[in-house]
């Protein structure tokens, strides 16, 4: 395999990763509310990576100044974009905040280029907002746009879209002094389990979870899920460019629509989903080419 298509595959592999864990979020849903079940998923990551402690964990690292960079990126990422994420689709709807919230790859080729200096070229350009427009295409397909929302509202997705790039940023600089994949998630995961559980502690209206039904388990499953896709995402940054990267990645809600079809059963073949993936296949192939 040439090893400059590996982050190419690993970006693949990680937005698959991400759409097979949001099938089984969904599954959840129907007996744990999201914020629950979001710390459950985070929590079972973070004891995912500690658990393969033993294997891949050099102690060492954590007496490197860099350690700091991956703890920030879990204060980012996923516990305040996710809860950015949740309350944009509050006011916004899903259609308008998960179109907004597809920006992500505008605001990583612009970090990307501005602080690390990587470059953005036609096929890149080209590839982005093909991807971009595909999950539009998607999105805009799913229900009408939900009417009567602030004005301010509008921050909320694409804050956690600039968010998102801004952890892949930081974490891709972190890697240049600690070149672990595997210990930059442990860090983030590890941060952001502790934000979620004690947000989940300390809230108003607590909600119980009843291990004793199937709906935790699925979200701890989609931990699992979670813990493997960011190591993927992790390695595809260390050995590759922003620019390249975070647009595969962003191509996860093409892969959870196809499993929502093909295995799920939950939705039909529509002209749409074709049009998305006659946009995604080339753009993605563009990207692989850019060099």
């Amino acid at each position: 395999m040439d090893i400059e298509f590996l982050p190419i595959l690993l970006a693949l592999l990680c937005a698959f990763l991400f759409a097979l864990a949001v099938q089984f979020q969904h599954i959840g849903l129907s007996e744990v509310n999201a914020r629950n079940g979001t710390a459950i998923s985070i929590a079972t990551a973070a004891i995912a990576y500690w658990l393969a402690a033993p294997f891949f964990l050099n102690p060492a690292h954590f007496l490197n100044p860099a350690v700091f960079i991956f703890a920030l990126v879990g204060i980012f990422r996923p516990s305040l974009s996710a809860n950015l994420a949740v309350s944009g689709t509050h006011y916004l709807g899903p259609t308008l905040s998960s179109t907004l919230s597809s920006t992500s790859p505008l605001f990583a080729a612009a970090l990307g280029v501005w602080w690390l200096g990587e470059r953005f070229t036609w096929q890149i350009a080209g590839g982005t907002f093909g991807i971009i427009f595909a999950i539009i295409i998607l999105a805009t397909g799913k229900r009408r746009l939900k009417s009567n929302w602030p004005l301010w509202a509008l921050a909320l997705p694409v804050g956690a879209a600039a968010i998102r790039s801004l952890a892949h940023v930081l974490s891709k600089f972190g890697m240049e002094d600690i070149a672990d994949p595997y210990f930059a998630g442990l860090v983030g995961f590890s941060v952001s389990a502790v934000i979620t559980q004690l947000a989940v502690k300390f809230r108003p209206q607590k909600t119980p979870v009843s291990w004793r039904r199937t709906g935790p388990y699925w979200f701890a499953l989609a931990g699992l899920l979670m813990s493997g896709a960011v190591v993927s995402l992790n390695t595809a940054l260390m050995q590759g460019q922003i620019t390249t990267v975070v647009p595969i990645v962003a191509a996860s809600p093409i892969f959870s629509m196809l499993l929502s079809i093909f295995i799920f059963k939950r939705e039909p073949v529509s002209l749409r989903l074709v049009a998305a993936l006659f946009m995604v296949v080339p753009s993605v192939v563009f990207i692989a080419l850019s060099r």
